[in-house]
Protein backbone atom coordinates (compact mmCIF):
# COMPACT_ATOMS: atom_id res chain seq x y z
CA UNK A 1 0.00 0.00 0.00
CA UNK A 2 2.79 2.41 0.87
CA UNK A 3 4.44 1.71 -2.51
CA UNK A 4 1.24 2.73 -4.31
CA UNK A 5 0.92 5.93 -2.31
CA UNK A 6 4.60 6.85 -2.74
CA UNK A 7 4.40 6.22 -6.51
CA UNK A 8 1.38 8.54 -6.70
CA UNK A 9 3.29 11.19 -4.77
CA UNK A 10 6.26 10.77 -7.10
CA UNK A 11 4.05 11.15 -10.17
CA UNK A 12 2.47 14.27 -8.68
CA UNK A 13 5.91 15.74 -7.94
CA UNK A 14 7.11 15.02 -11.47
CA UNK A 15 4.05 16.55 -13.10
CA UNK A 16 5.01 19.21 -15.62
CA UNK A 17 1.69 21.05 -15.66
CA UNK A 18 1.82 24.55 -14.32
CA UNK A 19 0.04 24.85 -11.00
CA UNK A 20 -0.24 28.14 -9.12
CA UNK A 21 2.24 28.43 -6.23
CA UNK A 22 -0.53 28.17 -3.64
CA UNK A 23 -1.55 24.74 -4.97
CA UNK A 24 2.05 23.49 -5.16
CA UNK A 25 2.58 24.46 -1.54
CA UNK A 26 -0.66 22.75 -0.55
CA UNK A 27 0.37 19.55 -2.41
CA UNK A 28 3.78 19.60 -0.73
CA UNK A 29 2.28 20.02 2.74
CA UNK A 30 -0.23 17.23 2.07
CA UNK A 31 2.60 14.95 0.96
CA UNK A 32 4.64 15.68 4.09
CA UNK A 33 1.53 15.11 6.23
CA UNK A 34 0.87 11.81 4.47
CA UNK A 35 4.43 10.61 5.09
CA UNK A 36 4.08 11.57 8.77
CA UNK A 37 0.77 9.71 8.97
CA UNK A 38 2.25 6.60 7.36
CA UNK A 39 5.17 6.68 9.83
CA UNK A 40 2.95 7.18 12.87
CA UNK A 41 0.58 4.34 11.91
CA UNK A 42 3.45 1.95 11.22
CA UNK A 43 2.71 1.45 7.53
CA UNK A 44 6.25 2.59 6.81
CA UNK A 45 9.02 2.65 9.35
CA UNK A 46 11.13 5.63 10.26
CA UNK A 47 14.08 3.85 8.67
CA UNK A 48 12.20 3.69 5.36
CA UNK A 49 11.27 7.35 5.60
CA UNK A 50 14.79 8.55 6.37
CA UNK A 51 17.58 6.00 6.16
CA UNK A 52 20.93 6.91 7.64
CA UNK A 53 23.69 5.05 9.35
CA UNK A 54 23.64 6.37 12.93
CA UNK A 55 26.53 4.16 14.07
CA UNK A 56 28.84 5.40 11.30
CA UNK A 57 28.00 9.05 11.91
CA UNK A 58 28.62 8.79 15.66
CA UNK A 59 31.92 6.89 15.34
CA UNK A 60 34.87 8.80 16.75
CA UNK A 61 37.75 7.65 14.53
CA UNK A 62 38.43 6.65 10.95
CA UNK A 63 39.09 2.96 11.64
CA UNK A 64 35.75 2.60 13.45
CA UNK A 65 33.85 4.35 10.62
CA UNK A 66 35.42 2.14 7.96
CA UNK A 67 34.61 -0.98 9.97
CA UNK A 68 30.94 0.07 10.26
CA UNK A 69 30.72 0.93 6.55
CA UNK A 70 32.22 -2.45 5.64
CA UNK A 71 35.62 -1.33 4.41
CA UNK A 72 38.74 -2.94 5.77
CA UNK A 73 41.60 -1.99 3.45
CA UNK A 74 41.91 1.18 1.43
CA UNK A 75 43.75 1.41 -1.88
CA UNK A 76 45.29 4.58 -3.24
CA UNK A 77 44.33 5.54 -6.78
CA UNK A 78 44.91 8.51 -9.06
CA UNK A 79 41.33 8.05 -10.35
CA UNK A 80 40.01 9.62 -7.12
CA UNK A 81 40.38 13.39 -6.83
CA UNK A 82 39.78 15.49 -3.71
CA UNK A 83 39.74 19.23 -4.34
CA UNK A 84 39.85 21.48 -1.28
CA UNK A 85 41.57 24.68 -0.20
CA UNK A 86 44.94 24.38 1.53
CA UNK A 87 43.80 26.95 4.09
CA UNK A 88 40.21 27.66 5.15
CA UNK A 89 39.41 30.93 6.89
CA UNK A 90 36.34 29.48 8.58
CA UNK A 91 36.01 25.85 9.70
CA UNK A 92 32.22 26.10 9.57
CA UNK A 93 32.26 26.23 5.75
CA UNK A 94 35.05 24.24 4.13
CA UNK A 95 34.28 23.54 0.45
CA UNK A 96 35.18 20.10 -0.91
CA UNK A 97 34.81 18.47 -4.32
CA UNK A 98 35.27 14.76 -4.85
CA UNK A 99 35.28 13.06 -8.22
CA UNK A 100 36.32 9.71 -9.59
CA UNK A 101 36.70 8.25 -13.05
CA UNK A 102 36.32 4.71 -11.69
CA UNK A 103 33.17 2.93 -12.91
CA UNK A 104 30.47 1.60 -10.57
CA UNK A 105 31.15 3.90 -7.63
CA UNK A 106 28.24 3.38 -5.24
CA UNK A 107 29.44 5.20 -2.10
CA UNK A 108 31.41 8.36 -1.40
CA UNK A 109 32.34 9.24 2.19
CA UNK A 110 34.17 12.20 3.69
CA UNK A 111 36.12 11.54 6.89
CA UNK A 112 37.85 14.22 8.97
CA UNK A 113 40.39 12.95 11.47
CA UNK A 114 40.20 15.55 14.25
CA UNK A 115 36.46 16.23 14.16
CA UNK A 116 34.32 15.10 17.12
CA UNK A 117 32.68 12.59 14.74
CA UNK A 118 34.97 11.34 11.98
CA UNK A 119 32.32 10.79 9.27
CA UNK A 120 31.32 14.19 7.93
CA UNK A 121 29.25 13.07 4.93
CA UNK A 122 28.16 9.93 3.11
CA UNK A 123 26.64 9.79 -0.38
CA UNK A 124 25.00 6.65 -1.77
CA UNK A 125 25.05 6.65 -5.57
CA UNK A 126 22.68 4.82 -7.88
CA UNK A 127 24.13 2.59 -10.60
CA UNK A 128 25.25 4.62 -13.60
CA UNK A 129 25.59 7.85 -11.59
CA UNK A 130 28.72 9.90 -12.20
CA UNK A 131 30.89 9.98 -9.08
CA UNK A 132 31.16 13.73 -8.66
CA UNK A 133 30.01 15.65 -5.59
CA UNK A 134 30.58 19.13 -4.21
CA UNK A 135 29.69 20.02 -0.64
CA UNK A 136 30.77 21.98 2.42
CA UNK A 137 31.81 20.43 5.72
CA UNK A 138 32.53 21.64 9.24
CA UNK A 139 36.01 21.20 10.64
CA UNK A 140 36.84 21.79 14.28
CA UNK A 141 40.56 22.33 13.59
CA UNK A 142 43.29 21.75 11.03
CA UNK A 143 43.22 18.09 10.04
CA UNK A 144 43.66 15.46 7.38
CA UNK A 145 40.51 15.07 5.26
CA UNK A 146 39.93 11.71 3.57
CA UNK A 147 37.75 11.05 0.54
CA UNK A 148 36.75 7.38 0.46
CA UNK A 149 34.84 5.62 -2.30
CA UNK A 150 33.57 2.11 -2.87
CA UNK A 151 33.62 0.71 -6.42
CA UNK A 152 33.22 -2.98 -7.29
CA UNK A 153 33.24 -3.73 -3.53
CA UNK A 154 36.80 -2.33 -3.37
CA UNK A 155 37.58 0.70 -1.22
CA UNK A 156 39.75 3.57 -2.48
CA UNK A 157 40.93 6.68 -0.65
CA UNK A 158 42.82 9.89 -1.05
CA UNK A 159 43.50 12.60 1.51
CA UNK A 160 44.53 16.21 1.92
CA UNK A 161 45.69 18.29 4.88
CA UNK A 162 43.52 21.39 5.37
CA UNK A 163 44.52 24.16 7.73
CA UNK A 164 41.61 25.86 9.50
CA UNK A 165 41.98 29.38 10.88
CA UNK A 166 38.70 29.47 12.88
CA UNK A 167 37.08 26.23 14.09
CA UNK A 168 33.53 25.40 13.09
CA UNK A 169 32.47 22.58 15.42
CA UNK A 170 31.71 24.58 18.52
CA UNK A 171 35.33 25.40 19.37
Amino acid sequence: MSAIISSKLLRAAQSTTLIPTQHKRRQFLCGIGLIGLLCSTGLISRAQAAQWNRAAFTAKNMREVLHILGGNTLKKTSALILEAPDISENGALVPLSISSSLPNVNLIAILIEKNPNALAAQFMLSPGTEANITTRVKMSQSALVHAVIRAYQTWYATSKEIKVMLGGCGN
